[in-house]
């Protein structure tokens, strides 16, 4: 397999604008001491912007030729530690955590839900993915984009688009735009996560149909909508974060 097709396996495509590096960094803004994770390095160019402070570095990416090259290219002012793993299975070790990254397209979701188990060991979270997934995660309540993926990120992180990439910024051009994401544990998050499973599990089963209400995908869960303080006529879409807590408190799957 040819590297080209590697990547697409591992869904990498790589920043090379530098005018969209720099903005990346901007509203980064490293600081000195600062401890970093980055997910999927590639062959750097994040990293170099970061590599102009004095701040502590762990690189984690899946391929072992690039976690070599990253090895030979960075030397400081920055600590680095590069390590070979699939981020899905990686454990983050210490407290006050900045995360970033330009994430693998086919699992980026995969990845900012399972960050969320790790709200206590995170300042903040800077991502690219695809504009179509970013609007997804930032949905406002009665669009089309308000749906389990951004009802559940907004459980517990505050998220915004900071701005978009065009398919040009890549060295190899993907056939969509991308989004430059920040994400911040919001003050509800340790009280959510203890209902995090029954939550999700309500979410998917409330959004099983768009074209149908709360109270008909909910029907095999035989709730008593007298008693519950929701519009059952309402569809899903229409539903707020807290009506959803609301429910996932009230009503076990």
């Amino acid at each position: 397999m040819n590297s080209r097709n590697i990547r697409r396996k591992y869904g990498q495509n790589y920043l090379k604008d530098p005018s969209v590096l720099y903005k990346m960094a901007s509203v980064i803004s490293p600081q000195d001491s600062q401890n970093f994770l980055e997910i999927g390095p590639g062959y750097g160019a994040l990293t170099e912007q970061l590599n102009l402070k004095n701040v502590n570095v762990i690189g984690v990416d899946v391929d072992s030729t690039n976690i070599e090259f990253l090895k030979n290219k960075f030397k400081g002012p920055a600590n680095f530690k590069f390590v070979r793993e699939n981020i899905l299975e990686y454990k983050i070790h210490g407290h006050n955590h900045r995360i970033v990254g330009n994430l693998p397209y086919n699992i980026s979701t995969q990845i900012i839900l399972k960050l969320l188990n790790n709200y206590e060991q995170i300042i903040d979270m800077h991502f690219l993915v695809q504009k179509e997934v970013a609007e997804k995660i930032t949905g406002q309540v009665g669009t089309k984009n308000w749906g389990k993926l951004g009802v559940k990120i907004s459980a517990f992180f505050d998220s915004e688009i900071l701005f978009d990439v065009p398919p040009d910024a890549f060295d190899i051009k993907p056939k969509v735009d991308s989004s430059f994401l920040r994400f911040i544990p919001n003050e509800f998050i340790k009280m959510n996560l203890n209902i995090k499973e029954n939550l999700f599990k309500l979410i998917d089963l409330a959004f099983t149909s768009k074209r149908k209400n709360i109270k008909n995908n909910l029907k095999d869960l035989n709730i008593n909508w007298d008693v519950i303080d929701i519009n059952p006529t309402k569809r899903p879409e229409e539903l707020c974060l807290e009506e959803f807590l609301y429910l996932s408190k009230n009503v076990m799957i």
